[in-house]
């Protein structure tokens, strides 16, 4: 299926370039080929991001447009000295309306420093016109469920919009929710239908509750469909990442941990894995435990990639391959690693997709590079992730 991967450098510290951190990109479909439109953001230490900025690119992210910032996803200053900002921001397409619908995460600092109140934390999001290249502003996504009285985010998660075959739900966006109430530490998780216009998201239903009651429970959920069929795989705390299949988006099954084909459980540490879909097959990429990494923090480099077998809900070990290397030495100078564990995915073109990441190297002032790696496809994909 993969026919050749390859590696680009986006920007570089050591050029005097910005390391853009949370690098997430989609494609808008043109006549003359797709427009890739890029939310990033600057890192100062760990949790303390600047305000997210665009770019956009028309050469399938060979090059890229100067970086410019959001309206309204910048730090905006509240009482007693506290700052409000946005991160974790993620651009999708929105066919059915042709804007790019952006979902984040607010955040607060105190001092330029996480500071993290017990309630308030939302899903800040901003809508794109590409036509015009104009932006709606900040917005927030009201929900109103009990369970989620104190946080809820859609933080670095894909999603999925409906199409014809889903009637009169066409247009609808599955959006995966990380969620709690006051006074619990651990989070639930499920998926929302959320309608969409263009200019306003608001949640219509929420499917089948999940949890895990280990520190803070079930993080980061991604959606994606494949042949009709949606797939969640969810971050977690407890060594492991989780994944479901379900019919309609909504309503999933038990969770179960990721495991290779061979029924051995496969050992992740609290960071998020991102879909990779193919017309023909479904690909997940991911951290995980090896021998070469064991010391890193979260075993947050390499990144791996891997094909999944969608009726077991299992990864094949043999089609595991290396997305971006791991640099330096992961056992006796893991402080020397360079960490991916914030990445993304989309699909470009019919031929080609790619993962994007911005190193993470906190003992050295948070220089690196913002890498790009592109996967050729030996078929032709039909379809774009969803």
């Amino acid at each position: 299926m993969i026919a050749a991967l390859s590696r680009e450098v986006v920007s570089d510290t050591a050029r005097g370039e910005p390391l853009w951190f949370h690098p997430r990109a989609c494609a808008v479909p043109r006549p003359a080929g797709s427009l890739l439109v890029m939310t990033a953001q600057s890192i100062s230490r760990s949790d303390v991001f600047g305000p997210v900025h665009w770019m956009t690119s028309a050469d399938g992210g060979r090059t890229w447009s100067a970086a410019r910032p959001v309206p309204g996803f910048g730090r905006r200053s509240l009482p007693d000295g506290v700052e409000e900002g946005v991160c974790d921001a993620v651009p999708e397409y929105h066919a059915p309306t042709g804007s790019v619908l952006v979902l984040g995460f607010n955040v607060y600092y105190r001092d330029d420093v996480l500071a993290k109140p017990n309630e308030d934390r939302h899903v800040p999001y901003a809508v794109f016109d590409p036509g015009t290249g104009s932006w709606s502003g900040r917005q927030r996504l009201a929900w109103d469920d009990p369970l989620a009285s104190a946080i809820y985010t859609s933080n670095c998660s894909q999603r999925v919009t409906l199409d014809a075959r889903d009637g009169e739900r066409a247009g609808d966006v599955i959006v995966p929710l990380s969620f709690g109430p006051r006074g619990r530490l651990d989070r639930f998780t499920a998926t929302v239908r959320c309608t969409f216009d263009g200019a306003e998201l608001r949640v219509a239903e929420r499917g089948s509750l999940h949890e895990l009651a280990v520190r803070r429970g079930l993080l980061e959920p991604s959606v994606c469909r494949v042949d009709g069929a949606f797939f969640l795989t969810v971050r977690a705390e407890d060594g492991r990442g989780y994944v479901s299949r379900s019919g309609d988006g909504l309503h999933w099954p038990p969770l179960a941990p990721w495991c290779w084909d061979d029924g051995e459980p496969i050992a992740m540490s609290t960071t998020q894995q991102r879909w990779l879909p193919h017309s023909d097959a479904l690909y997940l990429v991911y951290t995980r435990r090896s021998e070469d990494n064991r010391n890193v923090m979260r075993w947050r480099s390499p990144l791996w990639l891997a094909e999944v077998d969608r009726e077991r809900l299992c990864l094949q070990r043999a089609s595991e391959r290396v997305v971006f290397p791991l640099k330096g030495d992961g056992i006796d100078d893991p402080e020397g690693v360079p960490l991916m564990g914030n990445f993304h995915t989309a699909a470009i073109s019919p031929a080609e997709s790619i993962v994007t990441v911005g190193e993470n190297l906190p003992g050295s002032g948070y220089r690196g590079q913002t890498l790009l790696a592109r996967i050729a496809w030996r078929r032709p994909n039909r379809q774009a992730i969803a």
